[in-house]
This record gives structure tokens, sequence and C-alpha cells, in this order.
């Protein structure tokens, strides 16, 4: 279902105008669909009706605190990377032990606040971290429940920057040798292993990936029982793809359907972590066009958004559809390259795309509600946007625009030139 339609010529956010959005607000800036992050959500709950299931969104693809938080009033579960995501977590009013920690740099620091909050699960991806969670738990009087993240060498057919499940990637432990690791951590007495994870990468548009790491969790856990190791819960990772315009990735309903049918003889808990198919497509990029420009070979339309704000079209080349606020009635189209105004050739939204617009239309950057304003920055010292959350005919401000001041707040001149 789709969220940001054309009533008439002009285009609407659920049932608000984007227009008086920009009005309001300024560009560029971010708006976001409750009923669309409600929707997709509750397609992965109503898909696991009947199997014990718990759906972590990983927070790292929007870590608004209003996302968070309406995720945790569903009764969502959250999936986080760093101390950082877990203090926002708690903060939105979410259950920590429902948490579970993935990535493999975790600090002392971030174990040790984890384990205060009582998180559902360490998910595991060295040794090394293995030995440390066990040590610092031990010293905390208390036991870290764990799971460990294996990598099973499979081929997700996704760009090689969101490529998770392959030998060359850094995340997790080798299939092969998983089990020895499991019969470690089995002798520690500062771990309880209740679980087994695989995250084999970003924006899957096929579901034989997810079934072929599926397989080879249940070997090894077919393995693990075998050695007296009886596990309670199995991860299955993230990364359904959307349609970012071309793509045809799975619905959410055929994807657990299938998963499901690999456990219809096992009484594991099921967990997943989506974060782009619940939040991507709840969400858009308003720009406005400050210029037109022609140098003999191209058509750009200059606008004042940039890759500062929406770094994935130069990081990954990706593409993201991109509309007019307000449809021309002549539509008479041009090829522009939609660029912003940092001093980067890689600094464009989207190239060769046919548009009738001049300058100070608004156009809008669909997809994206999940790794834009996440991954945004501050470069050319450019404020960030601001977040807007629309709910039927109403609309919120839950990020304001930063300033220029709030960039260099905490910078401090050297003593001896403060005068």
């Amino acid at each position: 279902m789709d969220y940001f339609n054309y009533q008439g010529d002009e285009l609407f956010a659920e049932g608000v105008s984007i227009e008086s959005l920009a009005k309001e607000y300024g560009t560029p800036c971010f708006i976001y669909s409750k009923t669309a992050l409600e929707h997709n959500y509750k397609a992965y709950e109503e898909a696991f009706d009947g199997h014990p299931n718990l759906i972590c969104y990983a927070v790292k693809a929007n870590s608004n605190l209003a996302i968070l938080n309406v995720l945790a009033k569903l009764g969502a579960g959250f999936d986080i990377v760093s101390g950082g995501e877990l203090d926002r977590v708690i903060a939105a009013g979410g259950d920590p032990q429902k948490v579970v920690f993935s990535g493999l740099g975790k600090t002392e620091a971030e174990i040790r606040k984890a384990l205060k909050a009582r998180i559902k699960c360490f998910n595991i991806e060295s040794e090394a971290e293995l030995h440390r969670i066990n040590e610092i738990a031990q010293t905390q009087n208390t036991v870290a429940p764990i799971s460990i993240r294996v990598n099973p060498d499979i081929d997700a057919g996704t760009h090689p920057y969101i490529s998770t499940g392959l030998n060359e990637n850094k995340f997790g432990i080798p299939a092969s040798l998983a089990l020895t690791l499991y019969q470690g951590a089995a002798k520690m007495t500062g771990v309880n292993i209740i679980g087994i994870d695989a995250h084999i990468g970003s924006q899957l548009t096929t579901i034989g990936p997810f079934l072929d790491a599926i397989d080879c969790l249940l070997l090894l856990i077919d393995q693990l029982e075998t050695e007296g190791i009886s596990l309670s819960h199995i991860d299955i990772g993230g990364g359904l793809g959307v349609n970012y315009g071309l793509e045809e990735p799975p619905e959410i309903s055929d994807l657990i359907k299938s998963v499901k049918e690999k456990f219809v003889s096992r009484e594991l808990k099921i967990i997943i972590e989506p974060g782009r198919s619940i939040a991507a497509n709840a969400g858009v990029f308003l720009t406005r066009i400050e210029y037109l420009k022609n140098n003999n070979y191209k058509n750009f339309a200059v606008v004042d958004g940039a890759m500062n704000d929406l770094i994935r079209p130069a990081l990954y080349d990706a593409w993201q559809d991109i509309m007019t606020v307000r449809r021309s009635p002549k539509n008479v189209l041009k090829k522009y390259d939609v660029v912003g105004p940092i001093c980067e050739s890689a600094d464009f939204l989207g190239k060769d795309r046919e548009l009738d617009v001049k300058s100070g239309d608004l156009l809008a950057v669909r997809s994206a509600g999940a790794y834009s304003f996440a991954m945004s920055s501050n470069y050319n010292s450019r404020p960030r946007a601001p977040e807007v959350m629309v709910n039927g005919p109403n609309h919120y401000l839950i990020r304001d625009r930063e300033t220029i001041s709030d960039l260099y707040r905490k910078e401090y001149l050297l003593p001896e030139l403060r005068n």
C-alpha cells in the first residue's frame, strides 16, 4: 500500500499536502508516514501468526525516537549494533528484554551497559568477543544470554557493500568453525547459549538465499543437539528488499510462509530483524530546485538537498524514484541529473530523470525512510534536515532542523588565540 499519492496534481503524504509541509518546515526535510510504518510491521506480525516469533526492528535503518516509539507500542523488539542504539530504544519506550545486540565491535562499556539493561541476547561475532563477554559477565556476577552469528558463505546477490554472508565479509563465524565455538561456549560460566543467528545481506529480492541460510543453521542445530546443546531460538536476520522502482522483492507474507515451512516439526522461536522493509517506503526526502542548468551536454536540476542528507545514490549508486510535488499540466519532459550543492561529483540524488520542472519546484525522493537520515552528515558544514511524521490529516515535527551554531557548539579555539 502506498501512502504517498497524488490527489489531483498535488502530492500528499497520507492526508497532508506535501507542499504545505514544505511551507511549514522548509526544505530539505524528511517526511514519514506513521500508518505505513505500522502497516509494514503488522505485515510481519500477521504472517507469523501461529508460530512463536520476535520481530526485532533494525534500529540502524532509522533511529528517530518517534519511529522507535511507534514500533515499541506495537510490541516490537529491536536489533541494535551499538550502545547508543540501546539508549535510543530505552528512551523511546522499547523493552530491553526484546533487544538483540549485533555488530562485531562491541566495546567493554557497551557490553556492560547491555548486561545491566538485561537485553534478550548478544549475537556473537568472533571468538575474542565471546571471551570478552564471558569475562565481563563474570565480573558482574551475571550470565550473558548469547547466540553465535554464523556466516554461511551464501551469495545473496546484492551490492557488495551490503553483503554480509560471504567468507570474504567481516561478519560472523564461518559455519565450519561454529560448532567448535559453541562447544567452547558451553564450558563457560559467564554465558548461556540460547540461540543461533545469521544475516546474509541487505536488499535481498529473492527468497532462496534466506532459505539456504536457514538450511545451514538447521544442520548446525542438529549437530548441536547431539552435543547436548539445545537452543530456544533461531535468528534469521533481516535484509528483505523493497521496491525502489524496478525491483520485485517478495511480499513479506510470502517470505514468512516459506520460512515457517522449514519449522513445521520444530519448536524454535524465530527472530527476524527487518529494517528497510519496515521503514524505507514509509518516507520521502523533500527538496527544492534552486537552479536549472545546461552545459551543452546535460541538463541539471540543482536542488537544496545533497549527498550529506541522502548518501545512498553516491555510496551505492542506488536508484530512488524522484517525483514532482506538483505535476505540470503541460508535462513537457526533459532528462535531468538531480544534483546537490556539495563540491563532489558524487553529489547527486538521481541521474537522467525525466521531469517537467522549473526553478523553485519541489521534488520528493521516494523510499527515503531507511538508511537516509540515519546516514546523513554535516559535510560542507550543512545542518542536518528536520524530520516530520504524518498521521492521517495531522503532522508533527519529530526532529528539529540543525542550525549552523549546532555544528560548532563543541569546538574550541586554541587558548592563546581566543582574544
